[in-house]
């Protein structure tokens, strides 16, 4: 089991750096697939820096915790997944709903799965007391 969830770490968040990246090197491509359109330099960079930040600690935190056996950095990935998942359901109840809304929300809610289950099955950081 541990394995499998190991392995499910790995390839999920190769998956969150890769879109990062994309992110990185191609703002308005990558903003466009998104439902994001920047206007002007500001934009792009705007994506560029938050959105590929957004991904790639993610993605990275997942592999982070797979790799090193560690589940503290699983934490922050399901942080931040579930503020997107929460941010999806707000839009969806005050804006309505869009063609292909729910596929996001899927993918979001089991990385937040993903990430707790995992951060409850592997060892964290033992805090040492003060002297």
């Amino acid at each position: 089991m541990i394995l499998f969830l190991r392995a499910a770490l790995f390839v999920g968040g190769l998956f969150y750096v890769i879109l990062g990246v994309g992110f990185l090197l191609d703002p308005a491509g990558s903003g466009s697939d998104f439902g994001l359109a920047a206007q002007g330099p500001h934009g792009l960079a705007t994506i560029r820096a938050d959105i590929t930040a957004f991904f790639v600690v993610a993605g990275g935190c997942m592999i982070w915790g797979g790799w090193a056996r560690k589940g503290d950095p699983l934490l922050v990935t399901a942080a931040l997944m579930l503020l997107a998942l929460l941010g999806r359901s707000v839009g969806l109840a005050m804006d309505g709903s869009y063609a292909g809304y729910w596929p996001p929300m899927v993918v979001e809610a089991v990385t937040v799965i993903l990430a707790l289950v995992a951060s409850r099955m592997l060892p964290h950081t033992a805090l040492e007391p003060d002297s």
